[in-house]
């Protein structure tokens, strides 16, 4: 959600800063373009002396997010030829799958030196085509894919990797504007003499991950891990059910990849709107509006954004919401660009414990809490926000599925072990931290990167030398690597309650 229609100077000057960072990152992208438009023709590739080159480089730039010029080797200038091939590849259903498998050498990544690896921004710092290299150095296979982008299409792939038996040291992905994906790993564990074979491998198993759907599950139905699932109604109209032609629009919040936000009014209500747009929509996509359905009908708390009602009768598939005028959380730590003063982050922290206790009383699982799922409303009430990703947990179930975002993960969804609800309190943890800081967690590191760090080496936040005791303390139980050591959030709530009373009477 955003705040209201009211812009502050400051937020002017944001976007001012804003707008000039985005010009600087287009300025790069032309330069990093010439350059490597420069030394393609000094190379003489065929290809440089067809018609209109230059203008299909730029448009391969164009497509990319400005990040990809920033992670071009110069020195590798073929590889930006490579990346366009496997693209237009992608773009033929009956090809084959767009890969390409090549030893890499890598300097400094052996596992004494993975946190060099683990902080670095770009690869091509990293490494280079097999070729006379300096020392420290380790030969690596290098894959890179491009195929349809969807959701999730990043884990799918990390998991596929690791299945068949690869350790990612390095990854980056980028999504083009045509809706199509460009994704570069640097792995190990394979045997460098058989490249070929990896290749086959993947051409065998990446088509499994290109046309996966998963299936929709009747209402008390349940898959293995325990989670309940349900159709959408195709006919019939329940309680919840909407007239989308009562709902007034007003105007658009935010686009995601696969649904629009938007503030609209109903029976003079303001409302939050969100809609799931047709180009991107599929089983999956279906599967999960489903869920988010069914888990908000079941809820209702003061500190759990309300669901009013919805529109579950394709092709118009609507969620609508009581409107958040506050907006996140997220935005709020970041227009002020520090953390909370103990006695507001303790009401903040208490609404999220009171919201989750709530969830997971009635066996609810969020599975992606993070400040930008937290939203306020006029009177600064904190509520839990977006259940996309919520499950319901059977009694004695545990989950195994990877989801959530890799920042605030839990080590335990990270590895695809089985979990419970107290991979949700690690996320609150990380939650806790922001407004501690009002920072993005590991914001040196990559999302995959932190991923890594986590799992492996067991990184979490520096927590500030000027954070509370108690706080520090609860931090700490949040992060356990141990699932059953952290603490749940009734105890969570009662800790902080008592806190905050010891806060009154100082």
């Amino acid at each position: 959600m955003v705040m209201g229609d009211t812009e502050s100077s400051s937020s002017r000057a944001v976007d001012f800063v804003w707008s000039e960072s985005k010009s600087r990152k287009q300025r790069v992208k032309v330069q990093v373009y010439n350059e490597i438009l420069f030394r393609l023709k000094q190379s003489n590739e065929e290809e440089t002396r067809q018609p209109y080159f230059e203008d299909d480089l730029w448009a391969h730039f164009y497509r990319l997010p400005s990040r990809y010029a920033l992670d071009v080797n110069l020195e590798r200038a073929e590889d930006v030829l490579m990346h366009k091939r496997l693209l237009h590849v992608a773009r033929d259903p009956a090809a084959t799958p767009a890969i390409e498998v090549r030893l890499v050498l890598v300097q400094g990544a052996s596992t004494r030196h993975f946190s060099n690896l683990v902080h670095s921004g770009s690869p091509r710092y990293l490494y280079t085509q097999f070729s006379c290299y300096p020392y420290k150095k380790r030969l690596m296979h290098e894959i890179t894919i491009s195929t349809n982008d969807k959701p999730k299409l990043l884990s799918q792939l990390t998991s596929l990797l690791s299945e068949i038996g690869l350790n990612i040291q390095e990854a980056h992905a980028f999504s083009t504007v045509d809706g199509y994906s460009l994704d570069v790993f640097v792995v190990d564990g394979w045997p460098l003499q058989e490249t070929e074979q990896l290749r086959n491998v993947l051409a065998k198993e990446i088509p499994k991950v290109e046309n996966h759907h998963h299936v929709v599950y009747p209402v008390g139905e349940q898959e293995q891990s325990g989670i309940n699932h349900v159709n959408i109604p195709a006919e019939g109209i329940d309680v919840w059910e909407i007239d989308a032609s009562l709902l007034k629009f007003e105007h658009k919040i935010v686009s995601g990849s696969y649904c629009d936000l938007y503030k609209g009014a109903f029976f003079s209500q303001d409302v939050a709107i969100k809609v799931l747009t047709n180009e991107h929509l599929n089983e999956n996509i279906r599967r999960e509006f489903a869920q988010e359905v069914h888990i908000m009908r079941k809820v209702r708390h003061m500190n759990v954004v309300q669901f009013i009602g919805a529109c579950t009768r394709p092709p118009r598939l609507f969620i609508v919401t009581e409107f958040m005028s506050g907006g996140s959380i997220y935005d709020y730590l970041h227009k002020q660009k520090c953390g909370l003063k103990l006695p507001l982050l303790l009401r903040v922290a208490i609404d999220v414990s009171k919201g989750m206790n709530y969830l997971h009383r009635n066996n609810i699982i969020h599975r992606d809490l993070k400040a930008a799922n937290l939203l306020m409303n006029e009177n600064g009430v904190v509520k839990v926000a977006d259940f996309g990703v919520a499950r319901v947990q059977a009694q004695y179930g545990v989950m195994t599925a990877e989801t959530g975002t890799y920042r605030w993960m839990a080590p335990e969804v990270i590895e695809h072990q089985p979990y419970n609800h107290r991979a949700d309190v690690f996320s609150f943890g990380i939650v806790l931290w922001e407004l501690v800081t009002g920072k993005l967690p590991y914001d040196d590191l990559t999302p995959l990167q932190a991923a890594v760090g986590v799992v492996q080496k067991g990184l979490r936040p520096t927590i500030p030398v000027h954070t509370h005791p108690i706080l520090v303390d609860l931090l700490e139980r949040c992060w356990q690597r141990d699932p059953s050591l952290r603490p749940d959030f009734s105890e969570i709530t009662e800790l902080l309650q008592h806190l905050a009373q010891r806060q009154r009477e100082d």
